[in-house]
């Protein structure tokens, strides 16, 4: 496995290394989705305004009242729900402060601050950012879009150190019900959270259940809405001593 360790150049010292998507991308984002509702605004008055000359239109009157409406409304109501979609879209994206002494992680509104002393190893698994414990445990994984060589980068230079691989990639089982070597209480919190990733893929009892499987000392991964789980920690040591 090749890993990074600091880089010859010196460290940054307290200065702090801010990385997020660059603003000349997010104006892009705002103006795409802005564009594209516009057009459906658009298109969609034209649709109204041929069916309603046709002699039988499935609900005619909702689509009476949207052709009543002056031209410029639809694709305006659309542009603005284009700006509100780049919002949402903004507000899912990581962005990532660094400094010799912490690492903080924001997206979703969600802030969390690691230590230094915490954190052992960082690296890309696909399109996720993972930072990993000494004890082999995830201290955070997210969905990231940001340029690797660059993340990668700003965290040598800080003193972390960057894997290009996840050096437990081998011990991931795909979880199946009543797996064996898992720690007691850790397929029900799986079946649970399966449930979960099915019904909305992302919502806050998928990366809840994730948290109390941590505490168990169990990591998770999701790949096309399948679960892959390896122990670490305590939880390891009894498996292995189990022969699990």
């Amino acid at each position: 496995m090749d890993m990074r360790k600091e880089s010859e150049r010196e460290p940054q010292g307290g200065k702090l290394t801010e990385l997020r998507e660059p603003a000349w991308r997010t104006a892009g984002v705002y103006l795409v989705f802005a564009v594209l509702g516009a057009g459906v605004g658009w298109l969609v008055g034209l649709l109204a305004d041929w069916l309603v000359t046709l002699s039988w239109t499935p609900m005619q009157k909702p689509t009476e009242l949207v052709a009543s409406l002056p031209d410029v409304v639809l694709p305006v109501a659309g542009f603005l729900a284009g700006l509100v979609l780049g919002a949402i879209a903004q507000h899912e994206q990581l962005a990532i402060s660094l400094s010799n002494e912490t690492v903080v992680l924001v997206r979703e509104g969600r802030r969390q601050e690691l230590s230094r002393e915490a954190v052992a190893t960082v690296l890309r698994d696909g399109k996720q950012l993972v930072v990993l414990g000494h004890d082999g445990g995830e201290l955070a994984r997210h969905e990231y879009d940001l340029n690797t060589d660059r993340v990668a980068d700003a965290f040598v230079r800080h003193g972390y150190a960057w894997a290009d691989a996840d050096p437990y990639k081998d011990d991931f089982r795909r979880w199946v019900p009543d797996l064996p070597g898992l720690p007691d209480g850790a397929n029900a919190l799986l079946k649970a959270r399966q449930e979960a990733l099915e019904k909305d893929g992302s919502g806050d009892d998928v990366r809840e259940l994730r948290d109390e499987l941590a505490r168990l000392g169990v990591v998770v991964k999701d790949e096309k809405r399948r679960q892959h789980v390896r122990t670490f920690g305590s939880a390891r040591r009894t498996r292995d001593r189990d022969g699990g």
